[in-house]
C-alpha cells in the first residue's frame, strides 16, 4: 500500500490543500491546490457561507488534476487560546506474549486522556516524552519490551471547540471526514526538524498573512504557543497607505521588486505606478525596501519578546518560516535580530515555498505518529489505489486519494 496523505491549511488569505505520497520518509507532492479564502479572519471563520465557496473550490482543483474524489484529510487548526496539559496514564500488559505493542501503546495513551478534557475544550493530540516499563525501567519506545505494566507521562494539547467544530461542519457538509487534528506549528517543526533539534529546545516562528505564530518545543514535543495579531498583511497596508496603491499592486511590489532589508536596496531603481488617484509615481527600490525592512524587524522583535515570555528554557534552534521569509534579502533582517543562525526553506519539488510548511509537515508528522503504532498512513484505500494507478496509465496525470481512521479508531 502507498501511503498518500491529504493536508488542509485554512489561512486568511489562501486556503491551501497539499496531497503527498510518503517514501522513504520523504514527501513527494503529488498535487497543489490553493485558491483565496473567503469568510476567514485570522484563521478562524467568521462566514461559513463564503468558507464553504472557498472550500469547494480547493477540493474540486485537487480532485479535477488527480481524477479521484478526496473524501478525507488531516486538518490543521488555529492555535488561538491552546492549551497544554502534563498527563499520565497506565494499562496492564495482557496479551500472551507479554510483549508491549501498538495495542497496549494506544491504550496508556487513552488513559491519559481519559477525563482529562474539559466540557468546553476539544481534544487535539496527546504526545508522549516518555514511558515507563513495570515503574522501573524508563523508555522511549517501549514496543516488543517485555512487561506487565507500561505507564506514559505526555503532553494533552487542548483548544477552545469553536477553533475546530465550524470547520469540521463545514467539510462534513461537502462529504469531507477529518481523521487527524493539529497545529500549524507541529507541521512547521517536522518540515525542518533534525535529530540535533528533537535533543535540544527549539522555538518556531510562522509569520502568516493576519497573524505571527510563535511556539515552543521541548525535544520534540510542542509545550506552548502564542500569537501576535501582526503578519504579512500589516507589510502590504503600509505600502498601500505610503504609496496610495491598491493591495494587489503592493504584493507585487513587494514580492518582485523590493528586498526585505535596506543594506542591498537600489537608491537609483525605480518602479512606476498608478495611485489609486489615477497618478504616475514613481517608487524607489531603497525606501519601499525601508518600509518593508521596518515592519519585518518589529514583527521579529515581538517574536523575540514572545519566545522569552513563553519560556525560560535555553532555545537553541529558531525555525522561522510562512510566506514573508520567502522576500529576498530576509535573512539579513534575521540576523540583525537573532544573530547568525540557519535559514530553512521547503525543498520539496512542486512546494517550493515556505507558505506550505505547515502542511508538508503535517504529512510527515502523520506519518510519524502512525508509524510509532505500526500502521500505515495511507489516505487511499487499495480500491482506491487500483483506481489512481489506472487513471495514471490512462490519463498520465498524477495521484490522490480517500483516507482513514481518526487517532484513537485507527
Amino acid at each position: 500500500m502507498k501511503e498518500i496523505i491529504s493536508s488542509l491549511d485554512i489561512g486568511s488569505t489562501t486556503i491551501k490543500l497539499v496531497v503527498g505520497e510518503v517514501y522513504n520518509n520523504e514527501v513527494h507532492v503529488l498535487s497543489v491546490s490553493e485558491v483565496k479564502s473567503k469568510g476567514v479572519k485570522k484563521g478562524i471563520i467568521v462566514n461559513p457561507e463564503e468558507t464553504l465557496v472557498s472550500l469547494k473550490e480547493v477540493f474540486s482543483r485537487s480532485e479535477e488534476a488527480l481524477n479521484i474524489n478526496i473524501n478525507k484529510v488531516i486538518l490543521i487548526v488555529p492555535s488561538y487560546y491552546a492549551e497544554f496539559i502534563k498527563t499520565e496514564g497506565n494499562s496492564t500488559i495482557t496479551n500472551p506474549e507479554g510483549e508491549v505493542n501498538s495495542i497496549d501503546i494506544v491504550r496508556t495513551l487513552q488513559a491519559c486522556v481519559y477525563n482529562k478534557v474539559p466540557a468546553n475544550k476539544e481534544f487535539i493530540a496527546v504526545t508522549p516524552y516518555e514511558f515507563i516499563i513495570d515503574d522501573e525501567k524508563e523508555v522511549k519506545d517501549p514496543k516488543g519490551m517485555k512487561a506487565n505494566k507500561l505507564k506514559s507521562k505526555a503532553i494533552l494539547s487542548l483548544v477552545p471547540k469553536k477553533n475546530v467544530y465550524t470547520i469540521v461542519s463545514l467539510l462534513e457538509s461537502i462529504s469531507v471526514s477529518v481523521v487527524d487534528i493539529n497545529f500549524g506549528s507541529v507541521g512547521d517543526y517536522f518540515e525542518f526538524k533534525t535529530k540535533e533539534m528533537d535533543a535540544k529546545n527549539t522555538a518556531v516562528i510562522n509569520i502568516g498573512s493576519s497573524k505571527t505564530e510563535v511556539s515552543i518545543f521541548k525535544k520534540g514535543i510542542l509545550i506552548d504557543t502564542e500569537n501576535i495579531e501582526i503578519g504579512g498583511y500589516n507589510i502590504d497596508r503600509d505600502i498601500c497607505y505610503i504609496y496610495d496603491i491598491n493591495r494587489k499592486d503592493a504584493i507585487t511590489l513587494k514580492e518582485k521588486f523590493a528586498l526585505a532589508h535596506k543594506r542591498n536596496a537600489s537608491t537609483s531603481w525605480s518602479e512606476e505606478m498608478l495611485t489609486n488617484n489615477e497618478e504616475n509615481i514613481k517608487i524607489n527600490q531603497y525606501e519601499i525596501s525601508e518600509i518593508i525592512y521596518s515592519r519585518i524587524k518589529e514583527i521579529l522583535d515581538l517574536a523575540k519578546k514572545q519566545i522569552n515570555l513563553l519560556t525560560k528554557l535555553e532555545i537553541s534552534y529558531i525555525i522561522i518560516t510562512g510566506g514573508t521569509t520567502e522576500l529576498n534579502d530576509f535573512n539579513l533582517v534575521v540576523e540583525e535580530v537573532f544573530g547568525q543562525m540557519p535559514t530553512y526553506k521547503v525543498k520539496e519539488i512542486g512546494c517550493r515555498h515556505n507558505k506550505f510548511s505547515s502542511s508538508l509537515g503535517f504529512i510527515k508528522y502523520y506519518h510519524d505518529k502512525l508509524s510509532f503504532r505500526n500502521k500505515l498512513a495511507y489516505t487511499v484505500d487499495e480500491v482506491g489505489q487500483n483506481e489512481l494507478i489506472n487513471n495514471k496509465k490512462s490519463n498520465n496525470s498524477t495521484i490522490l486519494g480517500k483516507i482513514y481512521g481518526y487517532f484513537f479508531n485507527n
